[in-house]
């Protein structure tokens, strides 16, 4: 009778548990920002969808000029930009603008060398504090995976780049904040890092806020997910066989029914 009472009282606890939790929700998604995330009509979506590769290529160029002076990535290698086109020697060139301490030598000594391309992108910071202390205490995020890390991807990312405004009537913001109608409670430590014609492209695609966003979002989904299309290959291959095979059996099934009715 004691057990029966307690999973009595334990059913209750949980179902209350739960219907407050369904309260909730909806307040706290209201409370993620004031405006829905607009979607954004990316070559990788969908079942078929794949990397564009300029895209890609000009979305490496808008996180090295601009992201790449506050926000990391370190669980990304230069030598994974064959993934976006490039070559060997391109590549080493690329890590190569950068350097980093390695040692010790022969003789104790840390010394600075020429990155390569087995090493991860460049830290902006040395440890957490130098960044802190440097961005008014506000620890920029790394970028290796933001683009899963956050809800909406990379639609999240190029909507938090694209929603800067003036902050509404009434609004106070402390020293160091910017209004951001995509940001969750609207107030983020980053100012606006995009503006038209602060990068020139090669392929003379538009050098605009906009088109700025929508690149490096796009490279930050390939860094998050770079095995995308070959995920997305291979489930068509699966779907494939299974209808190949269903088709089959059913053949098959036919056949041994049809010898039992005889």
């Amino acid at each position: 009778m004691k057990n029966k009472m307690k999973n009595i009282k334990m059913t209750k606890m949980i179902l209350t548990l739960g219907v407050a939790m369904l309260v909730a929700l909806p307040n706290a998604n209201a409370a993620e920002s004031s405006h829905d995330i607009p979607h954004v009509d990316f070559s990788f979506k969908g079942p078929f969808g794949t990397y564009d590769r300029g895209a890609l290529q000009r979305g490496l160029q808008v996180y090295t000029q601009v992201c790449s002076a506050c926000h990391g990535m370190k669980y990304v290698s230069y030598r994974n930009l064959s993934d976006l086109g490039y070559n060997e020697a391109q590549i080493k060139a690329i890590a190569a603008q950068n350097s980093t301490m390695d040692g010790p030598d022969d003789e104790g000594e840390m010394f600075e060398r020429p990155m390569r391309p087995s090493d991860a992108f460049k830290e902006p910071y040395a440890n957490d504090k130098q960044a802190r202390y440097a961005n008014n205490g506000a620890l920029p995020p790394d970028l290796s995976l933001i683009a899963k890390a956050r809800g909406g991807g990379a639609d999240y990312i190029y909507a938090l780049l694209t929603g800067y405004e003036d902050a509404p009537e009434g609004v106070t913001l402390s020293s160091g904040q910017h209004w951001n109608k995509y940001m969750a409670g609207n107030k983020i430590a980053m100012a606006a890092p995009l503006s038209d014609d602060i990068i020139a492209y090669e392929d003379e695609s538009p050098t605009t806020a906009d088109q700025y966003a929508k690149d490096v979002s796009h490279f930050l989904m390939w860094a998050a997910e770079p095995k995308m299309e070959v995920r997305k290959r291979t489930g068509i291959k699966v779907i494939l066989f299974l209808l190949v095979f269903a088709g089959i059996m059913y053949a098959v099934k036919k056949k041994i029914w049809a010898d039992l009715k005889k």
